[in-house]
């Protein structure tokens, strides 16, 4: 079905302890539980793959309509549905070994000790990455790690304390204050940062007078957030993670290449990308061939080496 050759070697990179093979990254969900979108786009085209986030039992999520349209992106409010850290484990860990890409395991829960249970069965499972969802806009306990540093800080030591992940990855929400919660999750032991998740947002019909999602609000992402989503990585890089050597993922609205190198150049050390794969799943090889292109015309061997390179404006 793919014929095309893979990605150059000028995107090979790395996420803490984890090689990839190029910087872009499925962002949580956005790939089905596990690889369902392999089923339409290659794979190879990603250094890595983030799971649906997983909980301890199985969550059906809120009702139709959960996913709309917006002018600049979608809003969603999936509510966290996904089959349960048993099911996950039973019948979709076991393809992780065939896949052309790594895994990334995106946990949620509602105490410590839950979001400890999914890690440490997610790391015995094979997934070779893990990423604590302390951010979703859309489900009632979603938020409240990713808005206390103390709690979060709490959260990411006990994880960090129980599994041997070299590639254990915080995922923080663009509200408040990111900065913050960016110093707490490394303090405590994150090895790398995923900034970030939606933002909240709410769509009304007029006609109706009522929510287009059936929860009310959700999280919205797209291109209408890319340049609220380059601040944010290239503040939280400049104070943070450029001098504790923590990588960061960049997700938020990358459409085309450039989106990505924006990151980039901001401190992102890879990608994420979401909506964009559920407008054309292709989009992944067009973006890696993109900025392979452009490394070579910035002269670079390694698109690590553009990491964190913003200039001073001349204007």
């Amino acid at each position: 079905m793919f014929r095309n050759s893979g990605p150059s070697s000028i995107l090979h990179t790395r996420l803490a302890a984890l090689p990839l093979h190029t910087p872009l990254v499925g962002a949580a969900g956005t790939c089905g539980v596990l690889d369902e979108l392999g089923e339409v786009s290659d794979l190879r085209w990603l250094g890595a793959i983030t799971t649906k986030s997983i909980t301890p039992q199985p969550r059906q999520g809120h009702a139709p309509w959960r996913v709309v349209e917006t002018r600049a992106g979608m809003l969603n409010a999936i509510g966290l549905a996904n089959p349960g850290v048993e099911a996950f484990v039973q019948s979709h860990a076991p393809r992780i070994g065939t896949l052309p890409c790594h895994v990334i395991g995106s946990i949620a829960g509602g105490s410590i000790q839950e979001f400890v249970a999914v890690a440490v069965s997610m790391e015995q499972a094979g997934v070779q990455a893990l990423e604590l969802n302390v951010s979703c806009p859309n489900t009632s306990d979603g938020c409240h790690f990713g808005s206390d540093s103390s709690l979060l800080g709490e959260l990411v030591k006990a994880v960090r304390g129980s599994v041997k992940c070299g590639s254990l990855l915080v995922k923080l929400p663009p509200d408040g204050d990111p900065v913050r919660a960016a110093a707490a999750a490394v303090e405590a032991g994150a090895n790398a940062l995923t900034l970030c998740n939606t933002f909240p947002g709410m769509q009304i019909d007029p006609d109706s007078r009522t929510p287009t999602l059936s929860r009310g609000s959700g999280g919205l992402s797209g291109p209408g957030i890319h340049p609220i989503v380059v601040r944010i990585v290239y503040e939280v890089h400049r104070q943070v993670a450029s001098h504790a050597r923590v990588p960061i993922i960049g997700l938020g609205g990358v459409m085309d290449w450039r989106d990505a190198a924006e990151l980039i150049v901001a401190g992102a050390s890879a990608v994420g990308m979401g909506t964009a794969m559920m407008v054309d799943p292709s989009t992944p090889q067009r973006v890696a061939q993109g900025l392979a292109a452009w490394c070579q015309r910035q002269g670079v061997r390694s698109i690590s080496e553009l990491v964190g390179t913003m200039q001073s404006s001349t204007h």
